[in-house]
C-alpha cells in the first residue's frame, strides 16, 4: 500500500496561480476593492519576473486604471515611443512602408518600450504593500477539486524526488492551498489551464487555439546606431509567403535594443527551425549593419497565444476563473497582450468581490468581460490572424481593408480551421532548408543561447517533459516528420542520437526554458509539459 503523503494546508479567500501581469493585477485590484480579502500568489519562477519574456511595447491603458499614480510611484516605464518604422524585407533589400498607411491598431503613439519582467517586479511590490502574499519558487502542479467537482485550490510540487520518483533525503511534500476562488494566470499554454479547459469543456464551440513562438535578444549597440524610442517591425524574408511571422526591433534606454522574431506555429514544413530563421533574419543587411560592433547580452524564447476572439474559451467554471493568456486575451495584430491581461485580471477581481459581498455567481465574469474595452478590442482584431492563412500578401491586403477601411467591423468572422499540431506536412513532401553556420558575432547556436537564459534545474529530478508513448518519436515521428522536436525547440532539449547504430530520442530537460512549444506543436500531442521542481527554468533579468 502506497504511503499517504500528508500535506500542509493553507486557506485563503483567493489563490492566484502565476505572478505575471494578469495575476498581479487581479491581486492588486482585489485588495484595492476589499482589504479584508486574503490573497496569495504562487509563482513557479525563482523570483517574480524570472520567467517573464515579452517584446515589449506597453500600452498603459489598464495600468492607468489600476494605479493612476504609477509615474509618481516609480514604475519602470520610461522610454516613450518616438518614432516608428515598418519594412518589407527581401533577401538583400528592404522597402519601408509609410507609417500613415498602417492600421491604427499597429501604431504606437503614447506607448512605452519597457521590460515586462521589471514591470512585474514593481507590480509585485505594489501587491505586497497591499497585503498580498507572494510565494516564488512554488509551482502549482495539481488542481484540487471538491466532492461536487468544483475547484478547491491547488497543490504545489513535491520537492526532493529523484528521476524515478523516489524520495531523496531532501524530500518535502507539496502544500495544498485552498481558495474560495482560484484564479489561473499561468500565461500562454498554462498546464493547469489546459487541464481545466478540457475538463469543463470551456472551448466547446470555439475555434482551435493558435500559437506562435517568440524569440528575443537584448543587444547593446554602438552609440551612433542607437535611436532611443524607435520601434521597428518587419515582414517578409527569411520566411516564405506561406509562413506567418515577422520581427520587432525596439530601441530602449542605455544603448540597448530588444530584438525579436515571432513565427506562427501553424507552419507546414517540418524541416523549418524557428530558432535558425531568427538567426538568419539577423544577417539581412538592414539588421546586420545595425548590430555590427554591438554585443548580445540576453536571449529567451516563449510561446505566445494568437487565436484571439474566435478561440477565447469560457473563462469561468465552478470555483475558478481564467485570466490573461491562460484564456488567450492577447491582441495579435496589435502585438500586445500585457494591457489586455491586466484588464482581464481587474475584471476577475471585481467579479470575485461581487461574488463574496453580493453573492453573485462567478459566471458574471463573462458578462463583465463582454462589456469591457478588452472584448471590443479583440472583436475588432478578430479577422487579422486567420486572413494570413491565405499567405503574406493577401493577408496584408485584407488586413488593410479590414482595419483601415472597416475598423474591424466587417459583417463576418473568419475561422481558425486547424490546431497548430495538425498543420505539418510529411518530411518527404517538403523542401529541406539549409541554414548557415553561426558566426558567433551576429548569429549564434542554441548552446550558447541557452547559457544566456540562466536556466537551471535541480539534477536528478523527474523529467518534466513527459511522453505519452516513449516509442513514438523513433517509430513514427522520425520517419514521417524527421522528428521536428529537434528543430522547433528553441534550446535544443530534444535530440536524435545513435548508439551502436540504434537511434534514440533524447530529452535534455535541464535545458528547458518552459516555452511550451513542444506541448503545442508535437504532431501527435505526445509531449506534455508539467511543472519541474520549484525555481527551475530560466532566470531572465530585464526581459
Amino acid at each position: 500500500m502506497a504511503e499517504e503523503v500528508k500535506r500542509e494546508i493553507m486557506e485563503y479567500d483567493v489563490v492566484i496561480v502565476g505572478a505575471g501581469p494578469a495575476g498581479l493585477s487581479t491581486a492588486i485590484k482585489l485588495r484595492q476593492l476589499d482589504s479584508e480579502i486574503s490573497v496569495c500568489i504562487l509563482e513557479k519562477g525563482s523570483e517574480v519576473g524570472a520567467h517573464i519574456l515579452s517584446g515589449n511595447v506597453f500600452e498603459t491603458r489598464a495600468l492607468d486604471e489600476l494605479i493612476p499614480t504609477w509615474k509618481e510611484e516609480g514604475a519602470p516605464i520610461k522610454t516613450k515611443v518616438q518614432k516608428e518604422k515598418f519594412m518589407f524585407l527581401s533577401q538583400n533589400s528592404s522597402l519601408s512602408w509609410p507609417t500613415w498607411l498602417l492600421p491604427s491598431v499597429q501604431k504606437n503613439h503614447n506607448n512605452y518600450i519597457i521590460s515586462l519582467a521589471n514591470l512585474c517586479r514593481w507590480l509585485a511590490e505594489q501587491a505586497e504593500n497591499l497585503g498580498v502574499e507572494i510565494f516564488p519558487g512554488f509551482p502549482a502542479s495539481e488542481v484540487l477539486y471538491n466532492e461536487d467537482g468544483s475547484v478547491k485550490g491547488i497543490a504545489t510540487q513535491d520537492m526532493g524526488l529523484d528521476k524515478d520518483g523516489n524520495k531523496k533525503d531532501s524530500y518535502e511534500p507539496g502544500m495544498e492551498l485552498h481558495g474560495k476562488v482560484t484564479v489561473f494566470a499561468e500565461g500562454c499554454r498554462g498546464h493547469l489551464g489546459k487541464e481545466l479547459i478540457k475538463k469543463f469543456e470551456l472551448d466547446k464551440g470555439k475555434d482551435p487555439q493558435q500559437y506562435g513562438i517568440g524569440f528575443k535578444e537584448i543587444w547593446e549597440l554602438k552609440e551612433e546606431k542607437h535611436e532611443e524610442g524607435l520601434v521597428m517591425h518587419t515582414a517578409g524574408w527569411p520566411l516564405d509567403n506561406n509562413t506567418y511571422g515577422g520581427s520587432f526591433v525596439y530601441h530602449a534606454e542605455n544603448k540597448q535594443i530588444f530584438l525579436g522574431y515571432v513565427i506562427g506555429l501553424d507552419y507546414k514544413n517540418p524541416h523549418l527551425s524557428p530558432f535558425d530563421e531568427f538567426q538568419r533574419f539577423k544577417t539581412h543587411p538592414a539588421i546586420k549593419s545595425m548590430l555590427e560592433g554591438g554585443k548580445r547580452i540576453s536571449y529567451g524564447a516563449r510561446a505566445l497565444i494568437e487565436g484571439g476572439f474566435q478561440s477565447l474559451p469560457k473563462m469561468f467554471m465552478p470555483g475558478a476563473l481564467l485570466v490573461g493568456c491562460d484564456a488567450g486575451t492577447l491582441n495579435m495584430p496589435k502585438i500586445k497582450g500585457s494591457h489586455t491581461a491586466m484588464k482581464s485580471g481587474m475584471i476577475a477581481a471585481e467579479t470575485i468581490v461581487d461574488h463574496f459581498n453580493l453573492n453573485k455567481e462567478l459566471s458574471v465574469y463573462e458578462e463583465k468581460f463582454k462589456n469591457s474595452w478588452v472584448y471590443k478590442e479583440l472583436y475588432e482584431a478578430r479577422n487579422v490572424k486567420p486572413s494570413f492563412s491565405w499567405g503574406l500578401i493577401l493577408g496584408i491586403i485584407f488586413t488593410g481593408i479590414d482595419q483601415i477601411l472597416f475598423k474591424g467591423k466587417l459583417p463576418f468572422t473568419l475561422k481558425h480551421k486547424h490546431a497548430d499540431h495538425e498543420t505539418l506536412k510529411p518530411a518527404n513532401e517538403m523542401p529541406k532548408i539549409e541554414y548557415p553556420k553561426p558566426d558567433n558575432v551576429i548569429t549564434f547556436d542554441k548552446t550558447s543561447s541557452v547559457y544566456l537564459t540562466g536556466t537551471n534545474h535541480t539534477d536528478n529530478q523527474p523529467v518534466h517533459l513527459q511522453l505519452k508513448d516513449k516509442d513514438l518519436p523513433i517509430k513514427y515521428t522520425l520517419g514521417k516528420y524527421d522528428e521536428p522536436a529537434q528543430r522547433y525547440c528553441p534550446v535544443g532539449v530534444y535530440e536524435i542520437q545513435k548508439e551502436n547504430e540504434v537511434e534514440k530520442f533524447v530529452i535534455n530537460s535541464q535545458n528547458c526554458i518552459h516555452c511550451k512549444t513542444c506541448d503545442i506543436k508535437e504532431p501527435s500531442q505526445n509531449i506534455t509539459w508539467v511543472t519541474p521542481e520549484g525555481g527551475g527554468g530560466p532566470k531572465y533579468g530585464n526581459m
